[in-house]
């Protein structure tokens, strides 16, 4: 009976050690959803899934609104990020740590309505903020900001 213990105690030591580099990987979230109507889905390493509200986003999601869609979220550093009916935006870089002087935000807008009111990065680093359209790369300097990308 001790030897079926210790086994069993061995093969919960070595999955954990397993598995705690995933757990040690994790993305920290950059913000939550806050508003969300109509069709609305978050993308997350290629799986599709529909968006709600409170739900936490990371940096490279992709938020996605179908014609009726809204959305509306609130990052960390206290940035807003809204899109209308059918568009896309990608999160492809967040961090806000600004002790360690890591500060960085970058949005694509692939397509559609997209509004954005910056937060604390775009004060503490504006140079650290890059929104990004098919034909250009914004340099963020104000405190709103709205794009429209069509034809994509």
């Amino acid at each position: 009976m001790a030897h079926h213990l210790r086994l069993i105690i061995g093969v919960l030591a070595l999955t954990l050690l397993a598995t705690a580099p995933a757990f040690a990987q994790q993305p920290a979230s950059a913000g939550r959803i806050k508003v969300v109507s109509g069709t609305v889905y978050l993308v997350r390493a290629g799986a599709q899934t529909t968006a709600q509200a409170g739900q936490v986003v990371y940096q490279a999601d992709v938020l996605r609104t179908g014609s009726d869609g809204r959305i509306g979220v609130t990052l960390k550093d206290d940035t807003r990020v809204s899109l209308g009916p059918a568009s896309e935006v990608h999160l492809d870089r967040f961090s806000y740590s600004p002790a360690e002087g890591q500060l960085a935000l970058a949005l694509k807008v692939v397509r559609g309505v997209v509004a954005y009111v910056s937060g604390r990065i775009a004060k503490l680093a504006p140079d650290s903020v890059h929104i990004e359209t098919p034909t250009a790369i914004l340099g963020v300097r104000g405190t709103t900001l709205a794009v429209r990308v069509d034809g994509v």
